[in-house]
């Protein structure tokens, strides 16, 4: 299942540019452009982060946080921000807010910034598939009392795909995870720790199994 985020805003190019951006790297994305909205769409819609602007036209981004907070949601929030004063970033900080971001900022910071948040917040940790647990610090897939040793690298890359079970993942997102931000990874790395990652999982009796979607990546598919 994709994780699900909600962008509050009011900079409409920015909404866009990043929910154009999120859905690419394999969230579920939705936007809103005022503080008003997004207590609304927060309190609707199970989202799994926020990323916050500040500077919202009818209220303080912070305050929001607060409010929603103060309501008993725990749901991770990432705020963005022109204002870079140490004293703007402890007050979010404060309100409950659990990273920040100051603009102009890099996309793709932004994005590892919410995969470390869902990842705090156990959405990739400890995963289950049908029958098959993944192991994030022994780095094994364990059906029962039978168990796949991965690298961390094949780990990273099932860990995405079992993240999201049954949901088409994009290869930019595979390999986002499962290398280095700058690495060189050649066309055909990828299909070659898919190739292991499938030996492996045949391995494990009852395991869920990679299926290719042409055109697009890779999905896990849980057995029947």
């Amino acid at each position: 299942m994709l994780s699900r985020v909600l962008v509050a805003e009011d900079d409409a190019e920015l909404r866009g540019f990043l929910l154009t951006g999120l859905r690419r790297a394999d969230f579920a994305a939705e936007g809103v452009g005022c503080g008003a909205d997004l207590m609304t769409r927060a309190l609707g819609w199970p989202a799994d982060a926020l990323v916050v602007d500040v500077g919202l036209p009818d209220a303080d981004g912070r305050d929001v946080c607060q409010a929603l907070r103060a309501g008993g949601s725990a749901v991770p929030i990432l705020f963005l921000t022109a204002r870079t004063a140490r004293t703007d970033r402890l007050a979010g900080f404060s309100a409950g807010g659990d990273d920040y971001v100051t603009k102009p900022f890099d996309f793709d910071e932004v994005v590892a910034r919410l995969a470390a948040l869902l990842r705090r917040a156990g959405a990739t940790e400890g995963l289950r598939v049908g029958e098959m647990h993944l192991d994030p610090v022994a780095h094994e897939a364990r059906v029962g009392e039978t168990v796949a040793r991965l690298t961390p690298t094949e780990f990273r890359v099932l860990a995405v795909l079992a993240a999201r079970s049954g949901d088409a993942v994009r290869r930019q997102s595979l390999v986002a995870a499962g290398w280095p931000h700058g690495a060189v990874v050649h066309d055909n790395t990828l299909d070659v720790y898919v190739a292991r990652l499938r030996r492996k999982l045949r391995g494990l009796p009852g395991a869920a199994s990679i299926a290719t979607v042409y055109g697009v990546g890779f999905r896990l598919v849980a057995a029947p």
